[in-house]
């Protein structure tokens, strides 16, 4: 498979390209900071310079051509306010799934976070509010998509190292902890899973074996 991977530089995209490689797929990684380069080519990844925040929907559908999936694993992550966020984790996100769309690119998997829901949305005077509205909208509009679509929704990420093994959070309760190697690992069994097709997993780190939960097998 030709994974179309955005956020290529994020922690967890440089913990799922080297076994997505492994795994005998191709990625190819989309980043904007052109001095991570070396970072990105030593996962075994196709660097590609790509800001999307600012790149149109013909210009991403160009990129995504040839590819078999998209994978968006990128974020504001807070930098630049609200605007910035409202412009990459919303605006820049949907455009991704319009171009790939446009690509003819069926397969997308997108990572999110467990909360991602109106029920959980914090007050507009929270600082985390941007970026849970953005996420929401987004998500929202990846299941109205025509895309074969998969939602990962870990929880509080941690940079403990990945067990392979997760649980299904119904409820999120006060441990969410997440590591960030098990949100790489559940990117790439997605992939390797259409069992995942047209579902929103929201998990933490547990006891079951990430592939039983993403094939819905648990």
């Amino acid at each position: 498979m030709k994974i179309a991977l955005i956020g290529g530089h994020g922690k967890v995209a440089l913990l799922a390209t080297p076994e997505l490689v492994n795994r005998g797929h191709q990625v190819t990684s989309f980043y904007r900071n052109a001095e991570h380069t070396g970072d990105v080519n030593a996962t075994g990844a196709t660097a590609v310079v790509l800001d999307v925040e600012s790149a149109t929907q013909e210009e991403l559908a160009d990129a995504f051509g040839g590819h078999d999936a998209v994978v968006w694993s990128a974020g504001a992550g807070g930098a630049g306010g609200a605007d910035r966020t409202y412009a990459v984790d919303r605006d820049a996100a949907v455009r991704s799934m319009r171009a790939a769309e446009q690509a003819g690119v069926k397969r997308y998997v997108m990572v999110s976070f467990a909360t991602a829901d109106e029920k959980y949305l914090v007050q507009q005077d929270d600082p985390f509010y941007p970026y849970m509205a953005a996420k929401i909208a987004a998500d929202a509009h990846l299941r109205g998509s025509a895309l074969d679509w998969t939602i990962l929704g870990p929880g509080k990420l941690t940079l403990d190292e990945a067990t392979g093994r997760i649980e299904v959070l119904d409820e999120p309760g006060e441990n969410t902890d997440t590591s960030r190697g098990n949100v790489a690992l559940s990117i790439v069994e997605s992939l390797d899973n259409d069992g995942s097709i047209g579902r929103t997993i929201n998990y933490r780190d547990g006891s079951t074996p990430i592939v039983e939960v993403v094939a819905g097998t648990a």
